[in-house]
């Protein structure tokens, strides 16, 4: 029976759990500490949670196959048996052996390569398709999650990835030239036999997630697209499909989506309300039309006022039982629940919508016809979101003016990259070593934070324990070899909310986490007004490490796109204004560590490519303001100042010439999950500065040998100048276990002079 006028549903839920359960139980299961059973209880819990809170919000379909124990896409590569040849996989059903395998390698075999999932921070795992994979239904667990939530009572309406954006999110096996999207035609009898299980079942409705159609789309794509709906639209035995697009517009594949003969589309109202109105005006009158009118993205309280305008607009050409509502994206990326937000700053609490709230805002839309309280609700909603545009919190008119006032000859004048080497370089060996900043955040070293944050310790102990731990740290890698050495990072909780609880602007949530990829959560601050440089972001502490050591020590920042990126951002005003107020408190911070003596200074920009608009319409105008930001964020320094940028898991082809653009002296970056492939825009657009090479892979528990790292670093300097490589991890350390790290920099300090040694032979 139907719960609301409008038909509710959520295109999917958070599943690390509120306390973040899964997370826990993951870490033991691979410590050891827990086994298979113990696992699949704890997920078993959290799915039955999820799936009362949605029925408790009032929604039409619980969902189910959201829920995964690392990652939905390397689920449905597990769910069509798509195993790269390297693991030697038998065929038979996958297990949590091989399952954690793909995602974070083993003693013998590196893991998938893991990416951003379109413009988002969260990271999945890339499938391999070759010509010679052999594709096959080789995984029950969304059947056995659809059969659970029927055992419950519940009404589920499962979600799968579509094969055509699959296959586009995959690569091509390193021994193949076949583009993966060539193989649709042969995943498309799996999903008819699929989708016959899921009706056998009682299954109504299947929710396809077509993400790509917010896409610029080739035409083996549209091929692609309309193969495989034509062909799914024979069958009989299915149930209907609801075919899902998100995270941007339709624009150009209008005529695309319409001529796709599936039973309803999802289509994101968020980003644009210009899809809704225009499928509206063109939308059969057999099919469902889901809106996705509430931000699955952010954290701010709706104005359902103007949502629900959007909504009798739509409702004037669609039929009342052919439009459904929901949020605009799985709500995977937002918290769950604000209830235990109880020291977040008074003013800013009403504004807030986790995941729950959302699926509450939903239901006063879907019944604003019919109840009281809805519609009370919904005008309430519009009062606070004028409240909060208009607070005195949310403009600080210093600010403003002083970026109005900024000199732009400051930011675009720099001396040559050739003149800064030769300056730069003096004190430097070939194949300098160095890591990307953090090193292992112990149980030891969260309690010593714990204890200060909880005032157990004051802060004269509390900077007594952490500087103890940064000499040490120091020490080691002074002992070890390394060139370049950085402080650990002990003090700081996470690379953006560390320098977010010193600057202006920013508040934080106690609870509010999100799930990077695997166990890996991240708990973005939220950028609630303008912002400014409250005090030092970096304190004393890389200062202090330098008076230890006679090699340089590298000053570690988050540059402004990713404080912007991996934040919940306010809305109010546009993105680059807050670029910009970012850029002009790092470059503060900057000019501090240089004026202490610090002459190697690191601006992380990971989320410069996870932010690139989809359609390369949008591209141009966001990496133009995105390169200033950086560039301001470096400027007035020495040229005898290095500065390094460092970025991971990305697709860098598409953003090489901002990256240029940024001229960072040394941009680090992740080479071992793509075995070098990323390197090859950089060799063939002749990348004029220096390349740090992530030669180690600290995603997965392995140590890397000399060997495995002396060889990529031969492959490196076939395509890159030997002097201008440097060797470091591909990532921070901070999730990693010490021994594993000290094992694994040994090699790489040994791996960085052999190559000096055989350069030198070759030379002389």
């Amino acid at each position: 029976m139907k719960n609301n006028v409008y038909t509710t549903h959520t295109l999917g839920y958070p599943r690390i759990g509120a306390q973040r359960q899964l997370k826990w139980t993951l870490e033991k299961f691979w410590r050891g500490e827990v086994n298979n059973t113990e696992l699949e209880s704890v997920a078993s819990t959290l799915r039955k949670e999820h799936w009362k809170n949605q029925v408790e919000a009032g929604l039409d379909y619980v969902t189910a196959n959201d829920f995964s124990l690392y990652d939905q896409v390397l689920d449905t590569a597990c769910l069509f048996g798509i195993i790269p040849p390297r693991f030697q996989w038998d065929g038979s059903l996958i297990d949590h052996d091989l399952y954690f395998a793909l995602a974070r390698g083993n003693e013998v075999q590196p893991a998938l390569a893991m990416t951003k999932w379109f413009d988002t921070n969260y990271h999945y795992l890339v499938p391999e398709v070759s010509d010679t994979t052999h594709f096959a239904l080789q995984s029950q667990k969304i059947l056995n999650e659809v059969k659970e939530a029927i055992a419950l009572g519940h009404t589920p309406k499962p979600v799968l990835i579509g094969p055509v954006t699959l296959l586009s999110l995959s690569r091509k096996a390193l021994t193949t030239d076949l583009e993966p999207i060539s193989r649709v035609n042969d995943l498309i009898p799996l999903y008819a036999s699929l989708l016959k299980s899921l009706h056998q079942l009682g299954c109504d409705w299947l929710q396809i997630d077509e993400p790509v159609l917010s896409t610029d789309l080739e035409d083996a794509q549209k091929h692609a697209l309309e193969t495989t709906y034509k062909s799914l639209a024979k069958f009989t035995e299915r149930p209907k499909i609801l075919l899902a697009s998100y995270f941007g517009n339709l624009e150009d594949n209008y005529a695309t989506v319409l001529d796709l003969p599936v039973d309803g589309h999802h289509v994101d109202a968020v980003t644009s309300s210009t899809d809704v109105h225009y499928l509206s005006h063109r939308y059969p009158a057999n099919k469902v039309l889901s809106i996705g009118i509430i931000d699955g993205r952010n954290i701010w309280a709706s104005n359902l006022k103007a949502k629900s305008e959007i909504i009798e607009a739509v409702a004037g050409s669609v039929a009342r039982e052919q439009l459904w509502l929901a949020p605009s994206c799985s709500l995977l990326h937002v918290p769950y629940t604000t209830d235990n937000e109880d020291n977040i700053e008074p003013q800013l609490r009403p504004h807030l919508a986790f995941a729950q709230e959302k699926l509450e805002e939903l239901r006063h839309l879907a019944n604003s016809r019919i109840c009281k309280d809805a519609r009370q609700a919904i005008e309430k909603s519009a009062i606070r979101h004028f409240q909060r545009i208009t607070a005195p919190f949310a403009s600080k008119p210093a600010v403003r003016q002083q970026c109005k006032e900024l000199n732009t000859a400051e930011f675009t004048d720099r001396i040559p990259f050739n003149q800064r080497f030769e300056a730069q370089q003096d004190q430097l060996p070939l194949y300098p070593t160095t890591t990307i900043g953090s090193f292992p955040q112990t149980a030891e070293i969260r309690a010593i934070r714990s204890q200060f944050k909880k005032g157990k310790i004051d802060l004269v102990s509390y900077d007594a324990k952490i500087e103890k731990h940064v000499k040490a740290c120091v020490e080691l890698q002074d002992k070890i070899g390394l060139d370049v050495l950085v402080h650990g990072e002990f003090e700081r909780n996470d690379m953006v909310e560390f320098f977010a609880d010193k600057i202006h602007g920013f508040a934080f949530s106690q609870l509010g986490w999100v799930q990077s990829y695997g166990s890996r959560c991240v708990k973005p601050p939220i950028i609630f007004g303008d912002v400014s440089r409250a005090e030092s972001l970096s304190g004393p502490w890389i200062k202090r490490a330098q008076s230890y050591t006679k090699k340089p020590i590298k000053g570690m920042l988050s540059g402004p796109i990713t404080m912007l990126k991996w934040s919940f951002v306010r809305d109010d005003v546009p993105l680059e204004t807050v670029a910009l107020q970012l850029a002009v408190t790092i470059r503060e911070e900057v000019q501090e560590l240089e004026s202490n003596g610090i002459s190697i200074i690191q601006v992380d920009e990971p989320a410069l490519r996870e932010a690139l608009p989809l359609r390369k319409s949008h591209q141009a105008y966001y990496l133009k303001w995105a390169v200033d930001a950086f560039k301001l964020s470096t400027a007035g320094v020495l040229k005898s100042t290095q500065i390094h940028t460092h970025m991971c898991y990305g697709q860098f082809n598409e953003i090489f010439d901002a990256i240029v653009a940024l001229d960072a002296d040394v941009i680090s970056i992740e080479a071992t999950r793509n075995h070098l492939t990323v390197l090859d825009s950089f060799a063939n657009s002749h990348y004029p500065n220096s390349i740090g090479i992530g030669v180690w892979d600290i995603h997965s528990p392995r140590v890397p040998t000399t060997e495995s790292m002396v060889s990529l670093l031969k492959l490196s300097s076939e395509l890159i100048d030997p002097k201008r490589v440097w060797v470091n991890p591909d990532c921070g350390l901070k999730t990693r276990a010490w021994p594993e790290t000290i094992a694994s920099l040994k090699n790489l300090v040994n791996a960085a002079t052999q190559l000096r040694e055989s350069h030198l032979a070759i030379n002389n």
